[in-house]
């Protein structure tokens, strides 16, 4: 029986190992996981029972991504076959694998596409010294080991998918218009030995994962607006350092000065650098081995053979420095003892699964809360019926020595669950998300990353991860009260909120899914099995929308500013009624305005009050939905460099234009093909021209919009007028155009 048992098995090896190699000979030379993509589907069968074309190759996106530009030699937009055929210039194989493209200064202009993460064989992707724009997308291959990217104009944030490859050894992506702070993406890059962000806008100071770098030997950050120290980089095995020309502040360490550094240009700290604390080992530098060693370096000071035996006047002023600090610290254990909380409160302290937090780190999560801008000025706008938290001034009782050694800490009221959204834990979500996988990331934002669920029964959902930046992991009963306050917002238009998870120290939301993506998607990712937005949905669109803002600004009470409003915001169902994500998050994480303003900058949303001063209201979402009103007409981004100087800037090229019916008709988005009435078109652009008035007193509110809207709806009749129906790519974007009528209701 065991015999027969093994022949069936090799039987079966045997006629797989057939049946694959007729499929590879179908499919041609090159491996197709390098050259096929599915787009827009959830699985083949799917994919088959809508009969709608799915497959694009990969390197077809990237060249029709790049312009199609004709010293591309070889190089095809479909059925193409780098490793079989005709050689694609740039392009090198390894037996069926594409491992490397290499594209270096031949005058490319476009972008990078969006299908690259499926070349899971590529090694290195040389696209430097060309005109590329844009921001670097997030399908970087998952294997790849270089990446250059050098002198383009790629601009935004630098995308989080680093944290994901670490396979990554090179990267560099100097000289471009890259902005914002850098995100603590390259911890887990231990492989990686040269990185090179020169000559950029970078800002902030400088993660706390670059001092995992165990591999790095070349660093290159200089010509950026870098702020904070560089103590970060004291025990990297350093070869060659360049931060010149930043906003550094604090000491040089001492275990950089025996590299090639590079320094000026910054606000260095003058005189001694303060001794380390008491504990501290000595400086030295990890993983030096292959540089040579001894006492004769120049950080010796000439001194390496005269060390003398005895302490010195330094060593004197650590050890009266360390007698002072056990002091405090004896002095600190003998006052805890004579006020020592019952076991119960420190329970009502503790966020995390583990044991009970000490009185000092207590103290510590205390003055995180304080520092973070959270007391009751920060929820002026939260709902009346929910009970926010007690008195502030017990929240920020400090904790000096005489009001420690007579009364107990007051402990923060801990905030119920809320009961009408779902508690998940970590491992449900995990499991749903495949440990958060690169491959079900579905976007990113200033509050952290979404990704696509798909539970055990068969469920979509989307889980928001919120960054610790956002929401730090010791604030869980903030985080609790977030979503109960979030929990509350009810809207057609909105959004819903789902469930949410709060456990070892993470924060997660968990909102309804969307087949359809993001509005940006449809208007500015469309690919060549996509068809527009007819305009009955564009104006469907902007309804539904700004009945949302009109539900968060005039029903809720207080109002709820948005602060956020844009079309990757603005996420569409499969008959493409539009729902706002992220209403509310904005007005109830604490620190929210800071993180908005650092991602906003030149964005081409952000009201011209808020680009100077940073604060927001009513009116400054009135105007971000008047750009993205825009953005339906035009169907041009609000900012977009690869655009003429004039153009770039949505708003500035197209306000002079609103009430110009000839300039107008021709501003109007191409793909709309003619395919609108002339008079709604009109009335659409009077909304828009009151939306994104200059002065925010001039702005209507939400409700006088909706009501604007409406009227070119019911004059229009645009169902019986406007020829088309929608189907964008893929079996997800489809439009009953029976349903034209239906979006006043």
């Amino acid at each position: 029986m065991v015999k027969n048992w093994r022949k069936g098995v090799v039987l079966l090896l045997f006629t797989l190992c057939i049946l694959g190699f007729k499929l590879r000979c179908a499919n041609g030379a090159t491996d197709q996981g390098d050259v096929d993509e599915m787009i827009g589907i959830e699985n083949l069968t799917a994919f088959k029972a809508q009969m709608v074309p799915a497959y694009a190759s990969a390197l077809g996106v990237l060249f029709t991504s790049l312009n199609s530009p004709q010293q591309l030699t070889g190089w095809t937009s479909s059925n193409g076959d780098p490793c079989g055929g005709q050689s694609w210039k740039g392009v090198t194989c390894s037996g069926q694998r594409v491992t490397e493209i290499k594209l270096s200064n031949l005058g490319l202009s476009g972008n990078m596409g969006y299908s690259l993460q499926n070349m899971a064989s590529l090694k290195e992707l040389d696209l430097s010294h060309n005109n590329l724009a844009g921001e670097i997308p997030y399908s970087i291959p998952p294997n790849l080991q270089r990446l250059n990217l050098a002198y383009n104009q790629f601009s935004g944030s630098i995308p989080y998918i680093f944290h994901d490859r670490p396979s990554l050894q090179y990267i560099n992506l100097a000289h471009n218009q890259l902005q914002n702070q850098l995100a603590d993406m390259f911890g887990p890059l231990s492989s990686l030995s040269t990185l090179d962000l020169s000559f950029n806008a970078l800002t902030g100071d400088l993660p706390q994962g670059f001092s995992n770098l165990s591999s790095i030997n070349s660093l290159y950050l200089q010509n950026n607006q870098f702020t904070g120290t560089i103590n970060v980089l004291a025990n990297l095995p350093l070869d060659n350092l360049d931060v010149s020309n930043n906003r550094f502040t604090g000491w040089i360490p001492d275990q950089l000065k025996n590299i090639n550094l590079q320094k000026s240009g910054n606000s260095w700290s003058s005189g001694p650098a303060p001794p380390p604390p008491p504990g501290t080992p000595p400086a030295t530098r990890n993983n030096r081995n292959h540089k040579s060693g001894g006492s004769n370096s120049p950080s010796d000071g000439g001194s390496g053979g005269s060390s003398k035996s005895g302490i010195g006047g330094g060593g004197i002023a650590g050890i009266v420095i360390s007698i002072l600090i056990v002091g405090a610290i004896v002095a600190f254990f003998l006052v805890k003892r004579r006020s020592r909380r019952s076991s119960s409160d420190i329970e009502k302290l503790d966020n995390q699964p583990f044991a009970p937090l000490a009185a000092n780190e207590v103290q510590e999560m205390k003055s995180i809360q304080s520092s973070s801008s959270i007391d009751t000025k920060t929820f002026d706008t939260v709902p009346a019926s929910i009970n926010l938290r007690p008195p502030p001034m017990d929240r920020h009782k400090s904790f000096d020595e005489e009001d420690f050694s007579v009364k107990p800490v007051v402990v923060k009221k801990a905030v119920p669950a809320p009961t009408n959204v779902t508690s998940y834990s970590i491992a449900d979500l995990q499991m749903a998300t495949g440990s958060f996988s690169v491959e079900n990331l579905i976007g990113e934002g200033s509050f952290g990353r979404v990704y696509r669920a798909q539970f055990d029964d068969g469920k979509v959902l989307a889980v928001k991860k919120i960054d610790s930046s956002a929401l730090p992991s010791g604030m869980s009963d903030d985080f609790i009260e977030i979503v109960s306050n979030i929990s509350q917002l009810h809207h057609t238009n909105v959004t819903e909120l789902i469930g949410y998870c709060s456990e070892h120290g993470q924060h997660l939301l968990i909102y309804e899914f969307h087949k359809n993506g993001s509005l940006h998607d449809f208007l500015h990712l469309s690919d060549e099995y996509s068809k527009p937005l007819i305009w009955n949905s564009r104006v469907k669109i902007a309804l539904g929308t700004a009945r949302a803002l009109e539900y968060l600004h005039e029903v809720c009470s207080p109002s709820i500013v948005h602060k956020n409003i844009k079309s990757a915001n603005i996420l569409l169902d499969a008959e493409l009624n539009p729902h706002l994500s992220d209403s509310g998050l904005a007005t109830f994480i604490p620190n929210a305005d800071q993180l908005l303003n650092r991602d906003d900058v030149g964005s081409g949303y952000s009201a011209p009050e808020v680009t100077m001063s940073g604060l927001y209201s009513l009116k400054s979402d009135v105007y971000s939905f008047g750009v993205v009103m825009l953005e339906l007409l035009t169907g041009r981004k609000p900012f977009d460099s690869t655009r003429p100087r004039l153009e770039q800037s949505l708003v500035r090229w197209a306000t002079p234009q609103l009430h110009d019916i000839d300039a107008l008709s021709k501003m109007v988005d191409p793909a709309l093909k003619g395919l609108y009435p002339v008079k709604s078109l009109s009335r659409f652009a009077d909304v828009i021209a009151l939306c994104v008035q200059p002065e925010p007193e001039f702005r209507p509110p939400m409700s006088e919009v909706v009501q604007a809207l409406v009227r070119l709806v019911q004059r229009a009749n645009m169902s019986k007028r406007t020829v088309g129906t929608d189907q964008g790519g893929g079996s997800q974007r489809t439009e009953n155009p029976d349903t034209h009528d239906d979006y006043m209701s």
